[in-house]
């Protein structure tokens, strides 16, 4: 599609291109207090925006591969519990760098926030994703939940005012 359009041109799927914007929070988190403070911040806070919250890297992976381009900010822990199966058995749900290395092989198009208490995992998330070209954001939880409107929060609004903002223009010589 050539911009800028010639009014009598626009059909109705070039106004969905042209209008088309990142819509889902997707959160890899799997301690279920964390996940319902998390919920209750950003419901409250940006609600019209829907939320996919996932325990397991995989099921984030699944979700990101059908969505990722209406994707406004992907936020992933690293440690991840094993998760209760079949016939009481536990399977590994994966970690977070499982994800991040998905979304380093894919073009860049949101910011990424990195929350876990790992130092050493987090710094490998951040640099496989900034090799990549993605923006991302870290913070280290601390305390029981009052990191997650204390820092959390704040963080994820930076990361989705940082989708939002126009473009700085370029300066004329």
């Amino acid at each position: 599609m050539k911009y800028p359009l010639d009014p009598l041109e626009i059909r109705s799927n070039d106004l969905s291109e042209m209008f088309a914007m990142p819509m889902h929070i997707v959160i890899l988190e799997d301690n279920e207090d964390r996940r319902a403070a998390m919920l209750d911040c950003i419901r409250d806070r940006f609600p019209q925006y829907p939320v996919a919250l996932f325990a397991t890297a995989a099921e984030t992976i699944r979700f990101l591969a059908l969505h990722l381009a209406e994707t406004l900010v992907v936020d992933l822990d690293h440690d991840l519990e094993l998760v209760p199966g079949a016939a009481g058995r536990l399977f590994d749900p994966g970690t977070g760098r499982d994800v991040a290395d998905y979304l380093a092989a894919q073009p860049p198009c949101c910011p990424v926030v990195i929350h876990t208490t790992n130092g050493t995992a987090a710094i490998g998330m951040e640099q496989v994703l900034a090799d990549a070209g993605w923006k991302t954001f870290r913070i280290a939880p601390y305390g029981d939940l009052d990191w997650i409107g204390e820092l959390w929060l704040p963080t994820m609004r930076s990361a989705i005012v940082s989708t939002a903002a126009p473009a700085a223009p370029a300066l004329r010589s």
